[in-house]
């Protein structure tokens, strides 16, 4: 028993260890020393997290653009047109995910940003802000994510 109890002692010790010497976090957490996407990256430089940033926000903007887009023309081979549906779908969801993992870091920064890059995203891409007004609407490519 004696054996058990050091045994899980020194793990739960090295863990800790672990734990305090990593960029990683559990909790939402603000500044611009963390790990985004890339093991190492941005590191401790504000310069390289900004560019984080900026990287996340057209990230979570491309995403939106995909979604929305519209560049299959009527009476295209309904063959290609599907392989083409599904090529963007898979950039899509790829996207999507990157985005989601940045988030995953937990830095507050890095969700604000993708939220904010989703948001403008739909904004241009997908309200009726920006479109021109025509009297047939032309419906996207693929469907809006749900």
């Amino acid at each position: 028993m004696a054996t058990m109890v050091e045994t899980r002692s020194a793990w739960t010790t090295t863990a800790l260890h672990v734990h305090r010497n990593s960029l990683l976090h559990m909790s939402f957490h603000w500044g611009h020393k963390s790990e985004i996407l890339f093991s190492g990256w941005p590191g401790c430089s504000s310069g390289m997290y900004a560019l984080a940033l900026i990287f996340i926000f057209v990230l979570a903007m491309i995403v939106e653009w995909l979604s929305y887009c519209s560049i299959i023309k009527p009476g295209a081979n309904k063959v290609a047109t599907g392989l083409f549906q599904t090529a963007m779908h898979t950039v899509r969801a790829g996207l999507s995910y990157m985005v989601m993992l940045a988030v995953m870091s937990f830095n507050g920064g890095v969700f604000l940003t993708a939220v904010f890059g989703h948001a403008i995203g739909f904004l241009v891409f997908g309200s009726k802000a920006f479109r021109k007004s025509s009297v047939a609407e032309k419906l996207p490519d693929l469907p809006p994510r749900k």
